[in-house]
C-alpha cells in the first residue's frame, strides 16, 4: 500500500497538527487534503517557517487538555435525571438522544458535546444506564443517567390496570362469542 509524505499546514483530527509530516494515502492527499490547502510536499525551509505556529498550536492543545482533565474530574460521579413520556410497560414515546444527554449536561454546567456521549444507539426504555463520556482518546469516564416517566407512580399502575382490565373483557367477550356459536 503506498503512501506519500506531506507537510500539514493546518491541525486536522486523527491525523496530526500544524508542522507534522505525516504519510497518508495519495487519494487523500489528491482529493481533499492539496484541494484545501491543508497540506503541501515537506520542504525544510517551510517545516523551520511552521514551527512557531507549531509551537501556539501546541501550548494551545495543552491548555485543552488540561481543561479536558478538569471537566472529566468534575463529570466523575455526576447523575443525571432526564424525564419522559413512557407507555404502561416503560417504552418511550421519542427515546433519549446523545444530544439530549449533552444538552442536559450543559444546562448543569458542563461543556460536553454530542460527539463526546457515546451511547451507540438511542436509549427507549425507563431504566438507569452507565453512559461512557469520551472527551479523548484516553480521556474517559461514565455518568449515571435515570430515564424516568414523567407522569406519577400511581397514575402509569392505573393505566396498566385499565389496559389489563380491557384485555380481560376483551378476551370474555370473545368467549362469550364463541359460547354462542
Amino acid at each position: 500500500m503506498k503512501q506519500i509524505e506531506l507537510l500539514l499546514l493546518e491541525t486536522i483530527d486523527n491525523l496530526g497538527i500544524v508542522g507534522d509530516v505525516v504519510k497518508v494515502k495519495p487519494g487523500f492527499a489528491r482529493n481533499y487534503l492539496l484541494p484545501h490547502g491543508m497540506a503541501e510536499a515537506p520542504t525544510e525551509e517551510k517545516i523551520k517557517e511552521l514551527s512557531a505556529r507549531r509551537a501556539e498550536v501546541e501550548a494551545e492543545l495543552k491548555k485543552i487538555r488540561s481543561e479536558q482533565e478538569a471537566l472529566l474530574e468534575k463529570l466523575s460521579g455526576v447523575e443525571l435525571t432526564l424525564e419522559r413520556s413512557a407507555n404502561e410497560s416503560g417504552l418511550l414515546f421519542g427515546g433519549v438522544s446523545q444530544h439530549d444527554i449533552s444538552e442536559a449536561l450543559k444546562a448543569q454546567g458542563f461543556d460536553v458535546e454530542d460527539r463526546h456521549v457515546r451511547i451507540g444507539e438511542k436509549i427507549n426504555r425507563l431504566d438507569t444506564y452507565d453512559i461512557p463520556i469520551q472527551l479523548a482518546k484516553e480521556l474517559k469516564c461514565e455518568i449515571k443517567l435515570w430515564v424516568v416517566s414523567d407522569k406519577p407512580l400511581e397514575e402509569l399502575e392505573a393505566e396498566a390496570a385499565e389496559a389489563e382490565a380491557a384485555e380481560k373483557a376483551e378476551i370474555e367477550k370473545e368467549a362469550a362469542e364463541v359460547d354462542d356459536d
